[in-house]
C-alpha cells in the first residue's frame, strides 16, 4: 500500500488515499473500495504539456522524412505542446467521438506532476521537484505530421483522461524503466517502456526549465510510443503503467454525450 491523492466526482479538492496498485483498490476513510466502481474526475489542476517525439520508435518512424523539409533534421530540443484545460477527463468517465471522426489514437503517457517551482534546475535534482506519477491518455485525431501543432487534432473536449490518481514520488524507484501497456476491449494492443525514451525524464525537466518555469501542479507528459493504437465507438481503453496504475475509459459518441444520453 503507498499513498496517492485523488479526486472524486463532484469534490472541488483532491484528497489522499491509501491504494494498493495491483489490485486496483484504495482506502479513503477508514473504508476500503474497488477502483473500477469509482468514476473519478482528474487528479491534476495545473497546465497540462505534451511532449512530441521523445520514443526512440517515433522518430525512427519519420525515417528519411525527418532529415527534409519542413523538419530538416531531428529536433535539438524538447517539443511541446499544452492540452487544454476543456481536455481534461477522468478515470472511467466517457471519451467523446466527434460525429465526424471514426477513429481515436490512443496516446499512451507517463504523467509527471511537478510538486515545486522548478526554473533552471538540473539533471541531477530534477527528481527533488517532482511531486509523484500519474497515468495519461493523450487523445489525438489520427494525423501524421507533427510540424506544427495539432490543436484541432489534439484538444477537442474530453480528450485527455488523467487517473486514477497521482502515486507519490517515492513509490516509483526509476522513471525511467516502467513498463506501459495498451488493451483494447481486453486485447493487448501496444507494449512498450520509459527505457526507450530519448530524452529520460530528469533530463526533460532540466532542457524544459531552463527556459520557461514550471509551476507546483503542472504535469509533463514525457511523450507517447510509436504504433498508437486505433479506437472506435464503444471501445473500452485500458492503459496499465507498471507500479503507477491504471487508466480505463470508453468510447462514446458525443451526440450521445450531448443528449444526455451517457452516464
Amino acid at each position: 500500500m503507498t499513498k496517492a491523492t485523488i479526486k472524486f466526482s463532484g469534490k472541488l479538492q483532491e484528497e489522499e488515499v491509501t491504494i494498493d496498485v495491483v489490485n486496483g483498490k484504495l482506502v479513503h476513510n477508514g473504508k476500503s473500495c474497488k477502483l473500477e466502481k469509482l468514476k473519478l474526475s482528474a487528479p491534476v489542476s495545473g497546465t497540462i504539456y505534451g511532449t512530441l517525439l521523445n520514443y526512440k520508435g517515433t522518430l525512427s518512424a519519420l525515417e528519411n522524412a525527418i532529415h527534409e523539409p519542413p523538419y530538416n533534421q531531428p529536433p535539438k530540443a524538447p517539443v511541446l505542446y499544452i492540452k487544454p484545460v476543456n481536455t481534461l477527463n477522468g478515470y472511467n468517465m466517457p471519451i467523446p467521438l466527434p460525429l465526424d471522426i471514426e477513429e481515436l489514437e490512443v496516446g499512451a503517457a507517463l504523467g509527471v506532476v511537478i510538486g515545486n517551482k522548478a526554473t533552471r534546475v538540473s539533471e541531477e535534482r530534477a527528481l527533488e521537484y517532482v511531486a509523484g506519477y500519474t497515468v495519461v491518455n493523450d487523445v489525438s485525431v489520427p494525423h501524421s505530421s507533427v510540424y506544427r501543432p495539432a490543436i484541432s487534432q489534439k484538444a477537442r473536449d474530453g480528450f485527455c483522461p488523467v487517473g486514477p490518481w497521482v502515486i507519490e514520488r517515492n513509490a516509483i524507484t526509476d522513471p525511467n524503466s516502467l513498463t506501459i501497456r495498451v488493451y483494447i476491449n481486453g486485447e493487448l494492443r501496444q507494449e512498450n517502456t520509459t527505457a526507450n525514451l530519448i530524452r529520460p525524464v530528469q533530463k526533460l525537466i532540466a532542457e524544459i526549465s531552463d527556459f520557461m518555469t514550471l509551476e507546483a501542479g503542472d504535469i509533463l507528459l514525457i511523450g507517447v510510443p510509436e504504433g498508437a493504437p486505433l479506437v472506435k465507438r464503444d471501445d473500452h481503453i485500458r492503459i496499465e503503467i507498471s507500479g503507477v496504475g491504471s487508466l480505463e475509459n470508453r468510447v462514446v459518441c458525443e451526440q450521445a454525450l450531448i443528449a444526455g444520453g451517457v452516464k
